[in-house]
């Protein structure tokens, strides 16, 4: 089993305990990515006038809606693929009747 990780980061300059199994290195990755959202929001007008309970809804709305973007995209790419990989299949299939073509061709040939 894996063994759980600990580490103590730092999120809007306060120090949190963050335990997972995930390497600490993500841990860390994890932190920095909601401090950059932070500090992305803190840059928009009128964000620090703002109730901090509604600064921490609206930071989670831009981290739900990066995600949300990031599965769109990857269905989108995997209906990109996946008629990649049926038109490839086409393609095979089409070669296969080509080379059969050319092959009876190449037999008519060397009888005429």
């Amino acid at each position: 089993m894996k063994e759980r990780n600990r580490i103590r980061v730092f999120i809007d300059g306060k120090p949190y305990n963050m335990g997972g199994y995930e390497s600490e290195e993500y841990l860390q990755s994890l932190a920095n990515y909601i401090n950059i959202k932070i500090e992305d929001l803190k840059h928009q007008v009128g964000f620090a006038r703002l109730d901090r309970d509604i600064e921490s809804v609206l930071i989670q709305i831009n981290i739900a809606d990066d995600l949300f973007k990031l599965r769109k995209s990857k269905e989108e790419l995997l209906a990109q693929y996946t008629e990649k990989q049926q038109e490839n299949l086409e393609l095979k299939r089409e070669n296969i009747g080509f080379e059969t073509k050319l092959e009876s061709l190449e037999k008519e040939n060397k009888e005429l």
